[in-house]
């Protein structure tokens, strides 16, 4: 009997969430959280001050200024950037940890293909990167708004303040964690992609930490020669989840990003699907 893609889907997932490193990110996600808005709740009303005192010569602000809103948005622009890290520690090894234990050849042995194995294990790893943005989302969002009440959201940048009404938050929130579950799949798409390459479990986990970490560093350099470059980098496009919350809104900038994202986790998913439908001599059944 043909195992189905559902059957096939729930012991992936059961793979992944029987490792205890699976719940590394899960845990980092929460001390975080819970640190910021621990601090926010201390002294959120000073450091905000601290950072308000030189626009407060021209402008007064007045009411209470630590929201929900804005801690949920300081929680996202700490966080995001760290998450990939944290999936690639769970997506690196989908099939080469396979490929090292000797439990690829098992499952190669059953009557399914190849391309559908691969798409079992990129769904599974969507649905890791789902769990991370749902908890995330989860502990972020409502719980801030439990502990620091409902309110229009200030955001600061560097040549302007905006104020958004609470009422206009909502949206844009979504807007952002789906952004960030883009630019997950993109790091899961990648580490999958790599681990198709070794029979090492190790190496396409520490692989892909150094590509984003790279990218990072690349996206962060105010050099004219790397300009062109960090359109191509995934990195780059991370972050675009921050114009959401301009007023108003550049859509065909965000728009373009997210394009690039999708593109990204076409290409990384398309090379997987190539070499591992024809990595056949590394998996030999003996």
């Amino acid at each position: 009997m043909y195992p189905s893609f559902i059957q096939l889907l729930r012991a992936e997932i059961i793979k992944i969430f029987s490792r205890k490193r699976s719940f590394i990110g899960f845990a980092a996600i929460a001390a975080v959280v819970f640190l910021i808005q621990l601090a926010m709740y201390v002294d959120g009303e000073n450091y905000i001050g601290l950072i308000t005192q030189s626009i407060e010569q021209s402008i007064k602000l007045s009411g209470h200024i630590v929201t929900g809103n804005m801690v949920c948005f300081i929680i996202l622009q700490t966080l995001i950037i760290q998450m990939p890290l944290l999936v690639a520690l769970v997506t690196g090894d989908l099939i080469s940890g396979e490929a090292q234990s000797g439990t690829i050849r098992l499952l190669l042995t059953k009557p399914v293909s190849r391309e559908k194995i691969l798409f079992v294990k990129f769904v599974a790893g969507l649905i890791y990167v789902i769990a991370l943005i749902l908890f995330l989302g989860i502990l972020s969002y409502p719980l801030s708004l439990l502990i620091f009440g409902n309110g229009d959201m200030m955001v600061l940048k560097s040549d302007e303040l905006v104020i958004l009404q609470s009422a206009d938050t909502v949206w844009r929130f979504i807007g952002a964690f789906f952004i960030a579950f883009l630019s997950l799949t993109v790091v899961s798409s990648l580490s999958l992609m790599l681990s198709c390459f070794t029979n090492n479990s190790i190496t396409p986990i520490i692989t892909t930490m150094s590509i984003i970490i790279l990218f990072t560093i690349i996206g962060t350099l105010d050099v004219p020669i790397f300009e062109t470059l960090k359109q191509f980098l995934f990195t780059t496009h991370m972050i675009i989840w921050r114009n959401l919350f301009d007023n108003p809104i550049n859509i065909s900038f965000i728009s373009k990003s997210i394009g690039v994202l999708t593109a990204q986790i076409a290409l990384f998913y398309g090379i997987s699907h190539y070499y591992f439908s024809k990595k056949r001599h590394h998996w030999i059944i003996v």
